[in-house]
């Protein structure tokens, strides 16, 4: 392939290739040669031009394929216009000569339309430039088109448009020509020149004046004609077609209308042409005499939906503005037509018609108006309504009857009301809470408006009136009690009225269906309310006959919505439901015949109605509250099914008796019982089976029905990838709902509400906008297939053979039409039985089964309907699944081999193939992989069938699924697959599209099988993936939208596998053209594809589509709509256009990842984006909004910018279209995007620190700093918290709590003390208040609540008067809790009570333990004036106005005994909430504090999400006022408890306070869900450490051991599962603080026992646990459960420490190292910790721990005592010592009986220390001063124990010797301390001996530095401290031995004194020690005179020393007498100070 890329075709190379080869590589070279030829150098191509012109030409003769033959001629035209135009006119020729050849042959055709192609694409490069050559060239195409076959036909007219659409206004002369050849070939058999003809006639329109005037009614009616017989594509390009020219005739475009006089249609006249498409056809108006008087054939239904596209297209064309100004004529023309007699002849025709108008109004309504405009245009839909409905109400109320043909009227105005309040509602909902002006203006009077339509005649209109009710309520949620309580009293008072009977029960109904989808839902009375309505209506149903009817249904419709509501509260209603159901139905058998016997017609009527209502009601009890079906409920059920069953059978004979007018009753009776058996489990019924499959199988094969009625399942059961071999199954498109008309199963498409009134409260289908039940012929044939796929897998076997073969038989026995619909149910009714059996993994049955349905199936696989071929292909695949046996597939599999080898009709062939790929589909690749390679064969070779198009693509189809199914196990077959594949794409003509897509799915398959393999280099590797990019780059290049979007799914495989070979550069900016596609699957696509660039390389996708942008500014012919809000901006703009589920969530997804990796560089551009959608307003000037899509043709701006493009009247082309400003929905989305922007600068400090993003910017003013852009946050957080839409509410409220969290600690630092979101007090609390509005909905209140004790915690605000604000807003919610439940006019449900009340609870909490902190923080200060500037501490106390001490406390105080009752009752609730199921029993019946027992479920929740904070308040306040002390005196909180409170004393209520705080604690510890929140945990240990710390509570847990040991085994679990170090740091405190409980209450027992044995003190019995054994149990001692944890904590940070560790084979020893300061924190909490533990014990018990202790101990010591730099004592260190301090003193070394134990474990412990302190090359950085220190401990606190242990006494010298001859003086500094403390001992038996090893060395070492003295500090200070131990030696010394020892020391330390002439020149050090040693001689001297002058007289040279240095010094002195001062007192106290003293 790479020999392709080069200027000039290379010849050579394209000889040595295989002829197959040969097309590809053409092709290729010409892609390289389009891409190459605008970017080389013009000189380079004027070179080469002549024989690139030859080659290009010679190509022409080739014969090329499709797509070649049209980049050939794009390369051309691109050639001349960038080179030389001589030859231009010579090649013209050529091609025109070419195209008059009289060659018919197929072989020349390829050549001709090359031709062709070439000729448009000259006029389309060159235009005018072409001169007057054109006429010529035009009579030459339109000559061939009346001889061409219909792709010549095709070609020639898309060239004409390219001719026109060059030339422009120039080519006048020759339009008409044009015009009238193309007039007669928009009705061409073939529907893709009927395309070409459209597209052709869309462009000559532009500039041919005569189609918009003189000839607009012809163009009208050719345009009617085309529509006839046509598919989609037709259907969509003459609608383009239609729609334009009519908005063109109405507002001509300027330049034409000055050239001619011209006359401007009327709005009238338009839409006059346009009606009579709709409501006559294309019939015309010159036969329409005899047929009108016939009453002539209804319009076709393509015609009609057609047009239905023309009127969306007219008005899309005209103008969002256009459609603001002209609504109210327009709707009354839309809701005319429906009115017409001739839309509605028959019901289903009536209910098209509907759908038509509907489409119109919402595609129209829906996508061209804003906000605001669509407000307007929802009060022209009300007075439409509101004058219909007067119409009506004159007719109704005319009771002399004058009005006859009123009658027509009436019926006619139920379809307009349809119409128009199906459009109302789905304006309201779409609006959501932005309709409330809609809803609350009085003038127009919306409410008013529906509710009056519910008493209309027609059921459709009553039914269509109450779905918009049920619209209101779901997007005003407010309105839905007050509506349901309005139509209860309207029933109420209506009840004699069978319309207001039936209307208001409709309301109703849809208002309870609608409660699913506002969570804040119903109060529960509203349920009881329904229930007694309803149990009324069917009381009183057989009072009057004339209501009867009425009555029976509304009350059973009533029940049925009911169940909607769930188990919660279906739960209380259930026995009375029960005992109605069982009393609808006969009893007995008996029963049942005497019924039988009696009644009239009209009885039976109700009396099924009645019944058909109750299984209604029943089924909807199944569906809606499975958790109530126990086999108790399940058992009563069935009996009145039973009797229905039973019934069902008699009710034939009835009907014989009663007449016909009763079979649509029974057939409801019927619908409803197969509906409710389809859901209950088939076990239930297994009785019944016989009789019910008889019903079912009579049902769906037409027995008793004379009507061909068709099943409309069997699309769903049918794979979804099979649509494309369906044809008109159409795949899913913006038309779907009108299209759904076309199809060819009954009535499909013609669902209406009226069908079945119980789906009005029914969830609608997804993707649906309103539910749409099919007529009921249609629903019980679906129903009855439905269930039968149920029971099947039931059934036996032999019953299983009698229904295959009587399926047979009734296929046999049908004829002509009848005989297709027999099939194609019984297929269906196969198919779901086949799924059943697949989901049950059962089997088919014995041989004969098999045989039977195997004989059924093959038959169908050669019908002539293309949909039973496809059900049987997937018949037999499921078959295969089913069976599963090899044997049996492998028959199948050869059946079919044969027939394709033998058959020659398309549809045997067409049938087979689709059979073999369904059996690889179902059985997959393995269980079918021996048939492979004879699949593939075949496959391959029909594909090459170029005869018959259909065979290809089911051959393809199925080689596609083949190709999915094998998997790997096809890569063998991949290149000559994917070679075939290529050959066909350049062969096919593009006309059929199915083959493209079938080769699409091909490809994609193909890719998919080779995979990751596709990043590859090798040979075979890179030709695959040429071959497939070649393939994509064809399909891209197609006009097919679904062939488009088949190349861009493969280029995504394709860059999923290997992305480094897919061009973005190319790829971006061909999705972003797609993104304005008027085709929803290639948005779809694009959207896809664009979501999997945007998750790798999301800069890279913005970059390319920016820079297609600026391409599109330079050359306007690209359509786009990208401005400089760049890609994101189109996808935010798409967001407000797209209906579609799945393009939606792709969008969010795609603007999500880029977000994430782009968001935090270009700060300000997303801020930006977020902002500008947040703050469009809904008027649409004033903002800059997103250009919304143009279609293509107008964009298309002429290469001339003459005055063509505009537009009368409207300026510009732009203005003609205003943009919509972001709807609500993409504004939640905008501030959920900021919140994420907020959260993804979190990683970067600089973000929240002002100081720092400011020099940030200094430095680099591209980078942008989140701080920097406050205000805008907060502004936009403003403004969506404002809103009037609930949603945008809450997300701004989240918001503006994510900035609060995220600033509140940034200072301002211009204003040292404050910070900076001080400044947007104002903004916080206006943003707040709105939300606690009496009617704010219970959420959004909950929210703010939690916003503002957000605000108040954060300290922001320093001044209380300006926190008032916000905290009135809390007082006044806190108001509101206290007055109790009930108490306000309920509009939501019980549970949204209690979630609002608990969040103002919640909020309150943290308030109290912010302004709690505040206040201890202000207590522990030391009070102080003003606190210095560089103290960095908290915000809260900064600066002078720091918050007196307590500040916030104030705020809560006035609220606390009312809040802390609250509180109190609260966490009752909770605390019996959480409690198990099994006590339920348990709970108080009428519910808590603030839950009541119906919501109890949805309570639950809301207590789970704000007991934390509550717990932690109520500690602290139970702490601070002694467990509530004083506070009884208040009135209880709760009223139900009063009586039991009385009697409490107040012990007994502090008792039930600590076990309710303590089992809340604990409930929630034991298992914390994963999913909450780290702050919760946080919250229970604060409050469990918080109540530890009272001293009441103290008592209570040290008395209660077990309790104790219990909390402490739960932390220890809690420590297993949660990392975060604040959780184990908070663990560690709780523990320390149970530990002194139990010492405290230790104590106190020791004193009371003490007391009581005075005198004996041997005798005392050992306390503490252990007792006289040592045993602890564990799970019953604490000081177990203690150690466990304590043992967890440090395993897990010193791993080292576990001895298993150092055993295991793998363990590497390593160095010690530094612990993270946390780490080490807990660490040492730890560790003090273990050293408290054996206080608690026995003597005995303390044995037992203390090996443990002090092993651990030992060990953190060994791990980290690390050198710091500095010096420091890590604090592990200083705990480890504390702790062996600790318990070396403890008065456990007293109790002789344990002295052996207490000796040996002292020894080995100062042995284990000894031993880690060995020095060691593998731990180089040990602290030996630790060690030392570790060891004097040893020394000074043991001593008795340590006395004459050799080996010890050895090891400890050791050490010192070590220490002392360190290089390091530090560590010499701490030994000569040390020392001291040893020499020192009192114990003289200790001391001596390390006296007499150790003296000896020091005096040398302090001898050796007369030679080298001190350089540094710390050098200096060694020698100080080694000359004091000396000193203090020669104080312990005795007399006699003085002499002796002054003999060492002073001569040492005359030896330190300089003499004075060095003196001067001295380092300060040396001069230092010169000093020191100067004032130790001056004062020794004093000390011991006698033995100082024998040694000084000893030593005549010494004495000279001394005395010079004497002089010197006090004439020093006297020179600096105040400097003198000074110096001494610096150097006398020793400087190193110790953190903690040990000793």
């Amino acid at each position: 392939m790479e020999l392709a890329h080069s200027l000039l075709l290379n010849e050579d190379a394209l000889a040595q290739i295989t002829e197959a080869k040969r097309p590809v590589f053409v092709f290729e070279w010409l892609r390289f040669l389009d891409k190459v030829l605008v970017a080389a150098n013009k000189v380079d191509v004027k070179e080469k031009q002549k024989k690139l012109v030859e080659q290009l030409t010679g190509l022409i003769s080739s014969a090329p394929g499709p797509p070649t033959r049209k980049l050939l001629a794009k390369n051309l035209a691109t050639l001349y216009s960038i080179g030389d135009t001589f030859t231009v006119f010579q090649t013209l020729d050529k091609c025109n000569e070419i195209i008059k050849s009289k060659d018919d042959t197929p072989a020349y055709l390829p050549t001709k339309l090359a031709a062709v192609a070439c000729v448009g694409a000259f006029y389309d490069k060159m235009g005018r430039m072409l001169g007057s050559s054109f006429p010529d060239t035009i009579n030459n195409l339109l000559k061939a088109v009346k001889s061409a076959e219909s792709q010549g036909r095709g070609e020639i007219l898309l060239s004409l448009q390219k001719v026109l659409c060059g030339l422009g206004g120039a080519a006048a002369s020759c339009h008409r020509d044009i015009y009238k050849n193309a007039r007669s070939l928009l009705t061409d058999r073939s529907m893709a020149v009927r395309c070409a003809v459209a597209k052709c006639l869309l462009e000559l329109q532009n500039e041919a004046v005569f189609m918009w005037t003189t000839e607009l009614e012809n163009v009208a009616t050719l345009c009617f004609k085309a529509l006839e017989g046509s598919n989609y594509g037709v259907r969509v390009a003459v609608a383009k077609l239609l729609g334009t020219v009519m908005a063109t005739a109405l507002m001509p475009k300027q330049a034409a209308v000055m050239r001619q006089n011209v006359k401007r249609a009327t709005l009238e006249e338009v839409l006059e042409l346009m009606a009579t498409g709709f409501l006559r056809g294309g019939s015309g108006f010159l036969k329409s005499g005899g047929e009108m008087l016939k009453g002539g054939g209804s319009v076709s239904r393509e015609v009609r939906v057609g047009v239905t596209q023309a009127y969306v297209v007219f008005v899309t064309t005209l103008g969002g503005q256009w459609l603001e100004r002209n609504f109210a004529t327009f709707l009354s023309h839309v809701l005319d037509l429906v009115s017409h007699p001739r839309a509605t002849q028959t019901h289903v025709e009536a209910v098209y018609s509907r759908r038509c108008v509907s489409f119109m109004l919402r595609a129209t309504l829906g996508g061209l108006l804003g906000e605001k405009a669509q407000i307007a245009a929802g009060k022209e839909i009300c007075q439409a309504i509101s004058k219909q409905m007067r119409a009506v109400e004159a007719v109704v109320n005319d009771i002399s009857g004058e009005n006859k043909a009123g009658a027509a009227d009436v019926s006619a105005s139920q379809h307009v009301m349809v119409c128009a309040l199906k459009e109302l509602g789905s304006l309201v909902q779409s609006l959501s809470a932005t309709a409330s002006p809609l809803i609350q203006e009085p003038s127009i009077g919306l409410l008013e408006t529906v509710t009056s339509v519910l008493l209309h005649p027609s059921m459709a209109a009553r039914l269509a009136a109450a779905w918009c009710l049920r619209c209101v309520a779901v997007a005003l949620p407010y309105q839905l009690t007050p509506l349901l309580d309005r139509c209860a009293e309207r029933i109420n008072n209506l009840k004699s009225s069978p319309e207001a009977v039936s209307g208001y029960s409709f309301a109703m109904a849809a208002l309870l269906g609608g409660v699913h989808q506002c969570p804040l839902g119903i109060p529960h009375s509203k349920g009881k309310l329904v229930v007694s309505i309803a149990e009324d209506l069917l009381r009183t149903a057989a009072q009057n006959s004339r209501l009867s009817l009425q009555r029976t249904q509304a009350g059973w419709l009533l029940l049925g919505a009911l169940m909607t509501l769930g188990p919660s509260l279906v739960r209380y209603h259930l026995p009375k439901m029960l005992l109605l159901w069982r009393n609808v139905f006969p009893r007995s058998q008996k029963e049942l015949e005497a019924e039988k016997a009696r009644g009239d017609s009209f009885t039976w009527q109700v009396t099924l109605e009645g019944r058909a209502g109750a299984l209604c009601a029943m089924r909807s009890f199944v569906a809606h509250c499975p958790e109530l079906l126990t086999e108790d409920v399940i058992r009563r059920l069935m009996t009145p099914i039973e009797c229905a069953m039973t019934m069902m059978s008699q009710v034939p004979a009835i009907i014989k008796v009663h007449g016909a007018h009763l079979k649509a009753s029974a057939a409801m009776v019927r619908l409803r019982l197969y509906d409710i058996l389809a859901l209950l489990p088939p076990k239930t019924y297994e009785g019944s089976f016989n009789a019910l499959l008889r019903e079912l199988v009579a049902e769906f094969t037409l027995t008793d029905n004379s009507a061909n009625t068709t099943t409309s399942l069997l699309r769903s059961l049918c794979h979804y990838d099979d649509s494309v071999l369906m044809g008109s199954w159409l795949q899913e498109t913006d038309h779907k709902c009108i299209e759904d008309q076309l199809q060819p199963n009954s009535a499909s498409g013609s669902g209406a509400l009226e069908h079945d009134p119980s789906s009005i409260y029914l969830r609608v289908p997804v993707g649906e906008a309103i539910p749409g039940p099919l007529p009921l012929g249609v629903s019980v044939i679906d129903a009855s297939v439905a269930l039968f796929g149920v029971v099947f897998p039931h059934v036996s076997f032999k019953h299983r053979l009698q229904m295959l073969d009587h399926f047979a038989e009734c296929i046999k026995q049908a004829k002509g039409v009848r005989q297709q619909a027999v099939q194609l149910n019984i297929f269906t009714a196969v198919l779901s039985a086949l799924k059943g059996l697949a989901e049950n993994k059962s089997t088919l049955g014995p041989e004969e089964v098999r045989k039977s349905a195997l004989a059924l199936v093959m038959g169908a696989l050669d019908n002539p309907n293309p949909i039973l071929r496809c059900a049987a292909g997937e018949a037999l695949g499921r078959m295969a699944q089913v069976v599963g046996e090899a044997t049996f597939i492998a028959r199948m599999a050869q059946t079919s081999f044969d027939k394709l080898k033998s058959a020659r009709d398309v549809v045997s062939r067409t049938g087979h193939s689709l059979a073999l790929g369904c059996l690889h589909r179902y059985v997959g690749g393995i269980g079918s992989g021996q048939h492979l390679k004879t699949s593939v064969s075949i496959l391959l070779a029909l594909a090459q069938d170029g005869s018959s198009h259909e065979v290809q693509t089911w051959a393809l189809h199925s080689l596609a699924l083949i190709v999915d199914s094998s998997g790997p196990m096809y890569r063998g077959y991949v290149e000559p697959t994917l070679s075939l594949v290529l050959t066909l794409l350049l062969t096919v003509p593009p006309s059929h599209t199915e083959v493209h897509q079938c080769l699409g799915r091909c490809l994609g398959a193909l890719i998919t099988t080779v995979g990751p393999e596709l990043q590859g280099n090798g040979a075979t590797i890179s030709t695959i993936r040429s071959s497939c990019l070649v393939g994509c780059a064809i399909m891209q290049d197609h006009s097919d939208s679904l062939v488009q979007a088949a190349a861009i799914s493969c280029l995504q495989q394709l860059h999923m596998f290997a992305p480094r070979h897919v061009n973005l550069s190319s790829l971006v900016p061909c999705l972003c053209v797609h993104l304005c596609s008027s085709h929803l699957l290639l948005r779809r696509a694009a959207v896809a594809c664009l979501r999997q660039l945007a998750q790798r390389e999301a800069a890279e996708v913005c970059e390319y589509a920016m820079s297609l942008a600026k391409r599109a500014g330079d050359n306007n012919t690209i359509n786009l709509n990208i401005t400089e809000t760049g890609l994101e901006g189109v996808l935010f703009g798409m967001l407000d256009r797209e209906t579609d589920r799945k393009l939606c969530s792709d969008i969010h997804d795609t603007l999500g990842h880029m977000l994430s990796s782009l968001a935090v560089e270009k700060l300000s551009h997303w801020l930006k984006l977020c902002k500008d959608v947040l703050a469009a307003t809904t008027d649409v000037a004033a903002v800059v909004v997103f250009e919304v899509e143009k279609d293509e043709e107008d964009s298309e701006k002429k290469d001339e910018m003459d005055d063509d493009t505009m537009f009368t009247g409207l300026g510009d082309d732009d203005k003609s279209k205003p943009s919509v400003a972001p709807r609500w929905v993409t504004r939640v989305f905008a501030a959920d995007c900021l919140c994420r922007i907020i959260l993804l600068c979190e990683n970067d400090k600089a973000h929240f620190d002002l100081a720092a993003a400011r020099s940030a910017q200094a430095k680099n003013p591209k980078g942008d700093q989140l701080v920097l852009h406050l205000s805008d946050l907060i502004r936009m957080a403003f403004m969506a918290a404002t809103d009037h839409s609930h949603q945008l509410r809450m997300a701004g409220l989240q918001a503006l709590e994510d900035i609060i969290k995220k600033f509140a600690s940034v200072p301002e630092p211009e204003f040292p003390g404050h910070v900076i979101l001080e400044q947007y007090q104002a903004n916080v609390g206006a943003a707040l208040r709105p939300a606690f509005s009496p009617d704010t909905p219970s959420d959004i209140t909950a929210k703010a609540c939690q916003v503002c004790s957000t605000w108040i915690g954060s300290g922001v605000v320093s001044d209380l008067n300006d926190l008032r604000r916000v905290h009135t807003l809390l007082v006044s919610s806190l108001d509101k809790v206290q007055a109790g439940k009930g108490s306000s006019s309920q509009l939501y449900s019980e549970s949204a009570t209690t979630m609002e009340k608990l969040a103002v609870l919640k909020a309150w909490a943290e308030v109290y333990v912010v302004a709690m902190k505040i206040k201890k923080e202000a207590q522990s200060k030391p009070s102080k004036p003003v606190r210095t500037a560089d103290e960095d501490e908290e915000d809260e106390d900064l600066g002078t106005n720091v918050l007196p001490p307590d500040s916030l406390i104030t705020l809560v105080q006035p609220e606390l005994p009312s809040l802390s009752r609250l509180w109190l009752a609260m966490l009752r609730d909770y605390a019996l909430l959480t409690l198990p199921a099994e006590f339920s029993s348990q709970l108080p019946p009428d519910g808590g504090a603030f839950y009541t027992p119906e919501t109890i479920d949805t309570a639950r929740l809301h207590y789970r999400s704000s007991w934390a904070p509550v717990l932690h308040a109520v500690a602290l306040w139970l702490s601070s006022t002694g467990f509530g002390a004083g506070e009884e005196e208040l009135a209880p909180a709760i009223p139900q408890a009063a009586s039991s409170t009385t009697t409490k004393t107040f012990e007994e209520s502090v008792k039930d306070r600590m076990h309710l705080m303590l089992g809340v604690s604990i409930e929630f510890l034991c298992f914390p869900r994963p999913e909450e929140p780290i702050e919760n945990v946080m919250s229970c240990l604060f409050a469990l450490f918080t109540l530890l710390e009272s001293p009441c509570f103290k008592i209570h847990i040290a008395e209660d051991q077990l309790l104790a040991v219990e909390l402490l085994n739960v932390l220890h679990r809690l420590l297993l599962t949660r990392d975060p170090p604040a959780v184990q740091l908070q663990v560690t405190a709780v523990v320390q603080e149970t530990i002194r409980a139990a010492q405290n209450h230790l104590q106190r027992q020791k004193a009371s026992n003490g007391k009581e044995e005075e005198g004996e003190k041997d005798s005392q019995p050992s306390v503490g646990e252990g007792g006289d054994t040592g045993e602890l149990v564990p799970g019953k001692s604490l000081v177990f459960a203690a150690m466990e944890l304590l043992v967890f904590v440090l395993v897990r940070h010193l791993p080292q420490l576990n001895a298993r560790v150092k055993e295991s084979p793998s363990h590497v020893p390593h160095r010690p190292q530094r612990l993270p300061e946390e780490s080490a924190r807990l660490v040492a909490n730890t560790v003090s910790i273990l050293a408290e533990l054996p206080s608690l014990c026995s003597p005995a018990g303390s044995m037992t721990i203390l090996p443990t202790v002090l092993f651990l101990i030992t060990g953190v010591l060994r791990e980290t005592a690390v050198k710091t730099a500095d010096n420091s004592v890590p604090v592990t260190v200083s705990a480890a010592l504390q702790g062996i301090k600790t318990i070396i003193t403890s008065p456990l070394a007293r109790v002789e009986s344990m002295q052996t134990q207490w000796t040996g474990l002292v020894r080995s412990s100062l042995a284990s220390v000894l031993e880690h302190s060995q020095p060691d090359e593998s731990r180089p950085d040990m602290d030996e001063v630790s060690m030392l220190t570790a060891i004097t401990l040893f020394l000074l606190s043991a001593s008795n124990e340590l006395v004459g242990v050799t080996v010890l006494q050895k090891g400890c010298m050791d050490r010192f010797r070590n220490a002392l001859n360190s290089s390091d003086p530090w560590v010499q500094a701490r030994c000569y301390q040390l020392l001291l403390s040893v020499f020192q001992h009192s114990s003289r038996a200790l001391s001596t001996p390390y006296i007499h090893a150790l003296a000896p060395l020091m005096v040398e070492k302090l001898k050796a530095v007369e030679r080298s003295r001190p350089g540094t500090a710390a050098e200096l200070q060694a020698v100080q401290e080694g000359i004091r131990v000396l000193e203090n030696l020669v104080g312990m010394g005795e007399e006699q031995n003085r002499v002796q020892l002054l003999a060492l020391l002073v001569p040492t330390l005359i030896s330190y004194l300089l003499d004075e002439n060095a003196i001067s020149s001295a380092p300060q050090v040396s001069k230092g020690l010169h000093d020191f040693a100067l004032q130790n001689l001056m004062r020794i001297g004093p000390l011991y005179p006698a033995a100082f002058k024998i040694v000084i007289g000893a030593a005549p040279e010494l004495k000279i020393r001394l005395e010079s240095a004497v002089l010197a010094n006090q004439a020093s002195n006297r020179a600096k007498a105040a400097a003198r001062q000074a110096q001494p007192t610096v150097q006398a106290a020793p400087t190193i100070k110790l953190k903690t003293s040990f000793f």
